[in-house]
């Protein structure tokens, strides 16, 4: 039962630490986010590289879907501008998958201590500074902490029993990572979690790439949410995030057994492999999608406005 409760202070952690990397980098950059997500969306393309770079920036697609949304509700932006966006988020997400692989544990301390000490500045450029590198000892913390815990876990026998019936199904790992992110309302968390697992043994790459991808359709939740309320083109830009995942999941689930059998082409370590197919699959979709952005779209609209926005 200890273990449990770490674990789950782990997950508190890691979110907390994404949340204030992106009140940090917000703080900093807000006026021009919002100035370049309005103007740099005349073209699916256009709006699919800002989308990509706001997202990495702000290290949280949620976030951008959710400050779209918003410019959508106040009439600043029009739902198929948004497209190129949503293509943009899921590649741009990509970004903080690929950072927590990287082994900094040497620079947790430091950063938290000098985080802590900035953050305590008046100075909004200061304090901000503090909020990243506080943020990412606390995010790198929780990692650690993951890595550490997976084994203690497995070693449960619920929970044992649970990643042997997973790695099995693929239909069940896909669920567990869609519910799991749409309640953590985190898809770095949960793949952060999975790479803890995949460190173990116990779980299989391809039931990890399984719920990384439902992890992408679970995080579409923050959209919908964010959407109630705004009007039909932000309903039509949170249903756009969802269907695009969905479709991108649909068309990847016969390729798992591939992408697993070939990941050792693209790392040596587990956890770096399951990073890089995440990447594969964020951006293979949004390419795909782009050259028919605006028939997209028109879908988005049939399956949900046929009258089309107000």
């Amino acid at each position: 039962m200890l273990y449990i409760f770490l674990f789950v202070l782990c997950i508190l952690l890691f979110i907390f630490g994404m949340t204030i990397i992106r009140f940090g980098l917000f703080n900093l950059s807000a006026n021009k986010l919002k100035y370049w997500l309005k103007k740099l969306t005349s073209t699916p393309l256009k709006g699919m590289l800002t989308g990509t770079f706001i997202t990495a920036l702000l290290q949280s697609s949620s976030a951008v879907m959710v400050i779209t949304i918003g410019l959508i509700s106040a009439r600043i932006m029009t739902f198929p501008q948004s497209i190129g966006i949503i293509l943009g988020t899921n590649i741009g997400t990509t970004f903080k998958t690929e950072l927590i692989t990287f082994k900094i544990d040497a620079a947790l301390v430091p950063f938290a201590i000098i985080g802590a000490a900035l953050m305590l500045f008046r100075n909004i450029r200061a304090r901000s500074i503090g909020m990243l590198l506080f943020g990412i000892a606390s995010v790198f913390t929780a990692m650690k902490g993951f890595e550490l815990l997976a084994r203690p876990l497995t070693d449960m026998k619920a929970i044992h029993q649970f990643i042997l019936s997973i790695n099995d199904h693929t239909f069940l790992s896909l669920l567990t990572g869609t519910i799991i992110t749409a309640i953590i309302q985190s898809s770095t968390a949960m793949t952060g979690i999975t790479m803890g697992f995949l460190t173990t043994g116990l779980l299989k790459l391809d039931a990890g790439i399984a719920i990384v991808l439902g992890a992408n359709i679970g995080t579409c939740i923050t959209a919908v949410i964010a959407s109630i309320g705004g009007g039909s083109e932000s309903r039509m830009a949170a249903f756009a995030h969802v269907w695009l995942n969905v479709i991108g999941v649909l068309l990847f689930i016969p390729l798992i057994p591939l992408l697993a059998e070939n990941a050792w082409l693209l790392a040596e370590r587990k956890e770096v492999q399951l990073a890089h197919i995440s990447v594969i699959f964020n951006v293979v979709t949004s390419l795909l999608v782009l050259p028919f952005a605006t028939k997209f779209g028109e879908l988005i609209l049939f399956l949900h406005n046929k009258k089309g926005p107000k």
